[in-house]
């Protein structure tokens, strides 16, 4: 077991303990704004239709149920604009972390092949390339990489953590490239409806990709545009030939979304009036801790989309946070995305309306 945790590197939030202690001390207790983990209710529509589903005594299908497919190529139409997508080209997950830690093991990438993903970026990225035994590397600017051995490039726009969102003419240029040298590109745009001052664009746009899903798969996630973090729902679309092997792998491996969730994850996708209610919640939240930061001289950067604040003293991340922990305000350290996020932290917009007001007050 040791030779597989040793590939790993220390579980980053372990060593935010001493800082949760510290503003967990605050007499009014903790604002919790570490993790982006929803704090809202899961709309009732989605809780009936579990409820409906519980009794489900047999296995589900890995492939998912057709409504539940219907339900998917139905959305990537009406919400992303992508064209021609079939059963074939979509694929429902065990919550989308699960994906990205075990993409490359299940691509059959190994020693000699390498990852690429953001400079700034979800650590999951890389943890996925070290289980595999892969090389891995990370970028500013994808198409300035040497493509050699590059097999997987990851792309994440809203970005985890700054909420960078690339354009549709940057889109289309990285998969331009990437087509050229044959890297297979996965897009995880688990952030996309949660534009503020951009409207992000999915690799599977026809603007972006040409008509065509050869060599692209977008992730996508209803954790947070659903509040179904506990429910483990996500999925995938794009390239049916790259989905159609995957499915045979998690068919093997037993990696199926449980019956009960795919019924909620087809109510879920099938309103979009849930989305907007909880897309004002977080608007006025995100409005309120800006503010409250920037009057507090913080400078923030990017951000324009996501469910986080990208936000800077001008210091050590570590000093910074224990700043706020004073406050009784927990955020996370820029450097757990890496090290050109150390004078950085991010700020999650996932608690409570009265939290949120008391992290401002404080402020």
């Amino acid at each position: 077991m040791s030779a597989v945790s040793d590939r790993l590197p220390t579980f980053p939030w372990d060593k935010l303990e001493p800082f949760k202690a510290t503003a967990r001390a605050h007499p009014e207790g903790i604002v919790d704004l570490s993790v982006g983990t929803p704090v809202d209710p899961v709309p009732e529509l989605i809780q009936k239709a579990l409820v409906a589903a519980a009794d489900s005594p047999g296995y589900p299908t890995v492939w998912g149920t057709p409504e539940l497919r219907d339900a998917l190529t139905g959305w990537c139409e009406r919400r992303l604009g992508a064209r021609g997508l079939t059963h074939r080209g979509v694929l429902p997950v065990v919550g989308s972390k699960e994906l990205v830690a075990w993409l490359p093991t299940q691509l059959g990438l190994g020693p000699g092949d390498k990852v690429a993903y953001p400079r700034l970026a979800y650590p999951t990225y890389e943890v996925g390339a070290r289980l595999a035994r892969a090389d891995y590397v990370s970028y500013e600017d994808p198409t300035e990489l040497d493509p050699t051995d590059l097999k997987l490039l990851w792309l994440n726009s809203p970005s985890n953590p700054t909420g960078r969102v690339l354009s549709k003419d940057e889109l289309t240029r990285i998969v331009a490239w990437a087509r050229e040298h044959g890297i297979l590109v996965f897009s995880d745009e688990c952030y996309l409806e949660l534009g503020w001052e951009a409207d992000p664009v999915s690799v599977l746009h026809p603007d972006v990709c040409g008509g065509s899903h050869e060599g692209l798969v977008s992730v996508h996630s209803l954790s947070k545009r659903s509040n179904l973090a506990g429910y483990r729902a996500a999925f995938l679309a794009g390239d049916p030939t790259v989905l159609g092997e995957l499915l045979e792998i998690r068919k093997h491996g037993g990696m199926m979304t449980p019956a009960p969730t795919q019924a909620a994850v087809v109510a879920a996708l099938g309103d979009d009036t849930h989305v907007r209610e909880q897309r004002e919640r977080y608007t006025a939240r995100r409005t309120a801790l800006r503010e409250a930061l920037l009057r507090h001289g913080f400078r923030i950067e990017h951000s324009e989309a996501s469910l986080y604040l990208w936000a800077t003293r001008d210091e050590s991340c570590w000093d910074t946070v224990a700043h706020l922990a004073g406050l009784g305000i927990l955020v996370a350290p820029g450097d757990f995305y890496g090290p050109a996020g150390e004078r950085f932290v991010r700020v999650a917009l996932t608690a409570t309306d009265e939290r949120v007001r008391a992290a401002v007050g404080r402020l």
